[in-house]
């Protein structure tokens, strides 16, 4: 394999939030692992218009169990965002006694493919105290696999993303490429504000109240919610997040609409599903399979793309520096 040629897995992909940052990054997908049908078919749809990744890199499965075909072993990423319910400060927390915690199937399959780097995301609430013993184990783990690993936590708005969004970040490397790894710094120097971010949007049908509402919407978004199944509609989050969606950036939080504001309404716009998309950093036209609330759901419990392309690139300069 040449120095540039660098391949990827990944698993909980989602509607491929996470594959559009690393694509952007320099790698391309051998395997898009997803157990939900409508995000599975989202990367399909996606993949198929963009070419980025070709359809039978699109595998419809659970990561439990997932037999990865032959030709994968040694790609040069294994990454994920595996469920963030046993970590996330709404729930109870439960970690390794939660039985959607896939970390255990995930450093599995880093023992089966041995990839060169690993990246694994997940809610901010993972760095908590509560959790030091769990990381430790993830850490020791990899580290008999042969890798060197380190937790870090980014914030979304740093990279250009109108939202507040810190994500938990694992990155490790092979332990002798290491030492060629540094973090990503932040690349947007002022945050991106939701009326910057969706003028053009909440003006494409005609509504004239469209500049006027951006100005005053200078701030930038709370975390979406996507829910889980069982949980959760298409709706911006808890009480406190939709009073902040409304009295901070004049948004009904309380609903998502079907289309953007049409000419002559007043009050409280709501965002569409496209708009909330841009909110999580995806680019325009990104297709989303299903009906409404599955569709928010795959924005809502996406990596944003503009991170994983930051950190993407900063695992890419490790593995490309090799053939310095």
């Amino acid at each position: 394999m040449a120095p540039t040629d660098l391949t990827s897995i990944e698993v909980c992909a989602g509607a491929g939030g996470q594959a559009v940052g690393l694509h952007k990054a320099g790698f391309r997908h051998k395997a898009l692992v997803e157990v939900d049908p409508d995000a599975a078919e989202s990367l399909r749809q996606n993949g198929k218009r963009t070419r980025w990744w070709p359809q039978r890199a699109v595998f419809e499965t659970s990561l439990i169990g997932w037999q990865p075909p032959h030709d994968l072993r040694g790609v040069s990423l294994i990454a994920g965002g595996v469920p963030c319910p046993p970590f996330s400060m709404a729930g109870k927390q439960l970690g390794r006694d939660d039985e959607r915690d896939l970390f255990p199937a995930m450093l599995d399959l880093v023992d089966h493919v041995k990839p060169q780097a690993v990246m694994i995301e997940n809610v901010r609430g993972l760095l908590g105290s509560k959790f030091d013993s769990y990381r430790a184990d993830i850490l020791r783990r990899l580290k008999t696999l042969g890798y060197i690993g380190e937790w870090n936590l980014l914030e979304a708005r740093d990279f250009g993303v109108p939202q507040l969004r810190p994500r938990s970040v694992l990155v490790a490397l092979q332990k002798d490429l290491w030492q060629r790894f540094t973090w990503p710094e932040p690349n947007c120097v002022a945050p991106v504000s939701v009326g910057e971010a969706l003028e053009d949007l909440m003006a494409q049908d005609g509504w004239e109240g469209a500049a006027a509402w951006a100005a005053q919407a200078s701030g930038i978004a709370p975390t979406l919610v996507g829910g889980s199944k069982k949980h959760g509609g298409a709706d911006l989050g808890p009480t406190r997040a939709k009073r902040t969606w409304s009295s901070e950036l004049g948004v009904n939080g309380k609903v998502l609409a079907n289309e953007p504001p049409q000419p002559g309404f007043r009050g409280e716009p709501k965002l569409t599903v496209e708009m909330a998309a841009v909110i999580q950093g995806f680019p325009r036209g990104w297709e989303f399979a299903g009906r409404k609330t599955s569709r928010y759901r795959q924005v809502g419990n996406a990596f944003p793309p503009p991170v994983a392309h930051a950190v993407g690139a900063s695992i890419a300069r490790a593995l490309r520096s090799t053939a310095d």
